[in-house]
């Protein structure tokens, strides 16, 4: 059952920061599909698109999850999305290039696909008609930069990564390399992998026990091996005694933040993701022009910059229950 927004406007203005008048329209089905229900991430790009999709007017918003966390599985969904002829496909793909198949399908038969969170093998604007998201190289940089200053510019320093072929992982932990890569006195322990999953995170996580004592630093990626990592350093007793920085802002990582566990969190703003999306597909689909690449920007969330309005809106958002 959906909750009720008292106070609808105010919210879509604090969380988009775009005032769209509502104006009747003809129906429109527009399905989004996310790579899983797992994280906060996700769920709070499902309430800017449902923010979105009421702004708007007469949107319907159908939220297909895939059953597993899996290629085959997401490739199924999208199919599916093309046999019930919604009006167009907003898509998170898990892979670039085995997904580019099922994209090109939907749109030789005239149903439009947006691109939102990893890149898709193709060209924005031509391919498929944009892509939304933020910059992931950059990103990674970033939290390559806050990390070298926390650490000043020497040290040893852990990368979890994500063993999934997922662009958008990839492109920030490319990204963090690069600029790692700098640092003459920095040692990098890049060849760490987890899975996507936090239980699999943390049991990779507590294997490489020897490391993290030794690490100075740390780096997460991914939101669940954010949470994991922040679990196996509590389980060896060494949270807040290394400089941590982790990728996005669920509630248990922002509350490490605050407490001195997490030293930066490299923040996106999902929910600001789901509306522009709806909003580019929905003009698209009215015959409007949109920008083929809409970059959605990232935050460096510290203790210091924590209470600032602007990281506010990112960390306390509504929530759309179904």
């Amino acid at each position: 059952m959906r909750k009720t927004f008292i106070n609808f406007l105010s919210v879509l203005i604090l969380v988009t920061g775009i005032w769209t008048f509502v104006l009747p329209q003809e129906n429109l089905r527009i399905a989004i599909v996310p790579k899983n229900k797992i994280g906060v991430f996700w769920k709070s790009v499902l309430v800017g698109a449902k923010l979105g999709s009421v702004a708007l007017g007469n949107i319907e918003v159908v939220w297909r999850v895939p059953q597993e966390e899996n290629t085959l599985s997401q490739i199924s969904v999208v199919e599916q999305c093309i046999t019930e002829g919604v009006s167009g496909i907003i898509l998170a793909p898990m892979e670039k290039d085995s997904l580019a198949v099922p994209v090109a399908k939907a749109v030789k038969k005239k149903i439009p696909v947006l691109i939102f969170d990893s890149k898709l093998k193709g060209t924005a604007g031509k391919d498929y008609i944009s892509f939304v998201g933020i910059d992931n190289k950059k990103a990674g940089a970033l939290a390559g930069e806050q990390l070298a200053k926390l650490l000043g510019g020497k040290g040893k320093v852990v990368m979890l990564r994500v063993a999934a072929n997922q662009t958008s992982i990839l492109d920030r932990e490319k990204g963090f390399l690069e600029l790692m890569a700098k640092y003459k006195d920095i040692q990098i322990e890049n060849n760490l992998y987890a899975g996507v999953t936090v239980d699999d995170a943390v049991n990779e996580s507590l294997k490489m026990t020897n490391k993290l004592k030794e690490a100075d630093g740390i780096f997460c990626s991914y939101e669940q091996t954010t949470k994991a990592m922040l679990i196996a350093l509590r389980k060896l007793g060494l949270s807040g005694k290394v400089k941590f920085i982790g990728f996005d802002t669920p509630v248990e990582a922002v509350k490490a933040l605050k407490e001195g566990e997490i030293s930066a969190l490299v923040a996106q703003d999902p929910a600001r993701m789901g509306y522009l999306s709806i909003k580019a597909m929905v003009d698209y689909l009215r015959g409007k022009k949109i920008d083929p690449m809409i970059d959605t920007g990232v935050q460096i969330v510290t203790r210091e910059n924590i209470n600032n309005p602007e990281i506010q809106k990112l960390l306390a958002l509504p929530v759309i229950e179904e």
